[in-house]
């Protein structure tokens, strides 16, 4: 009896075979050699977290370092990855090179209508804190739209029903809410307590009996960029909210005039508003502020070629929600600029007034492609790129000097709209404290504090750790101001990589974290913990509130101590399995 040919059972034997013809193989055999060149063995889950190294934030890394530790008990490889902030921003912002990252959101996120641009699936492909995390979800997609276009009760419930929805899905976990900590001088009459530090107006009520503020922090970014356009060079927006004026600023939690002197609104046929601008406005270079500068700034937000490219537009990816409102914006005379707006109802829409308003004199120039040394570097403008030092705005405070990654100064604008007579502004902008500001950049939190101390600033601008809080209560003549933030710290998961594209993973992940232990162990019990980035407001649901942990993702486990075994349960109940200790899926 003569031996049946044996199947090949190396996978570049069974393509070999293949491609050989292997006539003696049945058809039956035959599909089975194709189903095996298919097959894959299951591979380890590796995963990577990006983060701040701890001389640019006083918790990131430890919240990382964490959080890996309990991934790595899961099974998990985890690998974390600290990034100088700048590259940071621009592989998660702006290239999406990550498969975590753990970053405070920008403040932007508390107002309800700022989750359109972070989650909905439109600006899945968009750079950018749009939507980082490339999450799609049409019933999200669905709330979102819904609270732009309600008001109410209506968008009360769309906007919990959207909250509810990202807890379950988990397209980012926030991990924490932080208090801002700082160091400040008591030997003056400031106020510290009565001004918020991340609101460029509020810095107005501040200043020592000279008028001046000296301000001392880690960040450098701000002494060599003013750019407001570069997501990838702004912590807040403090030092380009002084230099930039927008139509309306919220002032007291209202949206108030600002740039312009009145603004009606009409919601017939959908919103749409006839904006006057205050008189004699001049920019900081001496040109007056007309309406085409505001209409040059809406149709440059939404493309930064402002239409020269005509393969693709190029938007900022700043201010792109809130021009995302917008539909059109026309000239009426050299002060008056009609606005019409998207199905949004017309309190969603007085968001889009606050964007900065940029000299068309000086930014039409910046709408080419960006290049080094003649050679284009891809889609991207000058005006994305450009440092913009020195800054042409028309805020209340213009440039003087910098000396970059040491220095920067800034003065009050002499006649400054908001300082005229019959401006109907509060006292404490129309006759501010505060006449300069300097920024002093050092090289850690203890250098900040100590130059407090020493009386060489007058106050951190940056918050600094916990650790400090001794050192600070222990320095003569230094007070020490502790705030709730309003910008959470958050685990970003980029939905586009293996494994992370599963919602029951993500929602297995968030639960092998314990937010209350982070906030205590890591932070020194300098934060709360929370469910999503609008706790706090009047828009959070009761059903999301904390109460002896998550409702929605709790942790497997107590008081740090991951429950192994549930965890593991879990991954498998998803479809994954163990391979001796370590976590194996599908493809990788």
């Amino acid at each position: 009896m003569r031996d049946q040919p044996r199947l090949p059972t190396g996978r570049r034997s069974v393509l070999a075979a293949l491609g050989s013809g292997a006539a003696a193989l049945g058809s039956g055999c035959l599909r089975r050699a194709r189903n095996l060149t298919g097959w894959r063995s299951a591979q380890p889950v590796e995963l990577q977290i990006k983060t701040l190294p701890a001389d640019a934030d006083p918790y990131a890394l430890g919240l990382a370092r964490q959080i890996a530790a309990w991934f790595r008990e899961a099974g998990i490889g985890v690998d974390v990855l600290p990034v100088a902030e700048q590259e940071l921003m621009r592989q998660c912002l702006l290239r999406t090179e990550f498969d975590l990252f753990v970053m405070r959101l920008p403040e932007t996120f508390r107002d309800p209508d700022a989750l359109t641009t972070l989650l909905h699936s439109r600006f899945a492909d968009a750079p950018g804190w749009q939507n980082p995390f490339s999450y799609t979800d049409l019933d999200a997609d669905a709330a979102i739209e819904r609270q732009r276009r309600t008001d109410g009760e209506q968008r009360r419930e769309a906007l919990a029903s959207l909250q509810r929805r990202i807890a379950r899905s988990q397209p980012f976990t926030l991990l924490t809410v932080p208090d801002d900590v700082r160091a400040a001088r008591t030997d003056g009459d400031t106020d510290w307590r009565a001004a918020d530090l991340t609101d460029p107006l509020d810095h107005l009520r501040l200043g020592r009996s000279d008028g001046r503020l000296r301000v001392v922090g880690t960040d450098r970014r701000s002494t060599t960029n003013l750019n407001p356009l570069s997501v990838e060079f702004r912590r807040s927006g403090v030092l380009t909210g002084l230099l930039y004026d927008p139509l309306a600023r919220p002032v007291d939690g209202e949206y108030t005039p600002w740039l312009a002197s009145s603004v009606e609104f009409t919601t017939d046929g959908g919103p749409t508003a006839q904006v006057t601008l205050r008189e004699d406005v001049r920019w900081h270079d001496g040109e007056s502020l007309t309406a085409e500068d505001v209409a040059f700034t809406y149709d440059l937000l939404a493309d930064t070629t402002l239409g020269d490219d005509e393969s693709a537009a190029v938007p900022s990816p700043e201010f792109r929600g809130r021009r995302t409102l917008v539909d059109d914006v026309s000239v009426v005379d050299d002060r008056r600029i009609a606005m019409s707006f998207g199905d949004a109802d017309d309190g969603v829409a007085r968001r889009a007034l606050t964007v900065p308003i940029l000299p068309e004199h000086v930014w039409r120039d910046r709408t080419e492609p960006a290049a080094i040394g003649g050679i284009p570097v891809g889609t991207v403008t000058d005006a994305l790129v450009t440092n913009n030092i020195p800054p042409v705005g028309s805020g209340p405070f213009e440039f003087v000097r910098n000396t970059p990654r040491e220095r920067l100064l800034l003065e009050r604008v002499d006649d400054h709209f908001s300082t005229r007579e019959g401006t109907e502004l509060p006292d404490w902008i129309a006759d501010p404290a505060l006449d300069a500001l300097s920024v002093r950049v050092v090289g850690s939190d203890v250098a900040a504090v100590e130059a407090v101390a020493d009386g060489d600033a007058d106050v951190t601008g940056t918050a600094v750790g916990a650790s400090t809080v001794p050192r600070i209560g222990r320095a003569e003549g230094t007070e020490l101001l502790v705030r709730r933030s309003d910008r959470p710290y958050v685990l970003g998961y980029n939905t586009r990589r293996a494994h992370l594209s599963n919602p029951r993973v993500r929602h297995t992940l968030a639960r092998l974290i314990d937010e209350a232990f982070l906030g205590e162990e890591v932070l020194d019990g300098y934060a709360r913990p929370a469910v999503g980035p609008l706790q706090g407001t009047e828009w959070y649901p009761d059903d999301l509130a904390w109460d002896d942990g998550n409702p929605v993702v709790p942790f497997f486990g107590q008081d740090g101590e991951l429950n192994v075994e549930t965890a593991r349960e879990s991954f498998r109940e998803a479809g994954y399995q163990y391979d001796d200790d370590t976590l194996v899926g599908g493809s990788a």
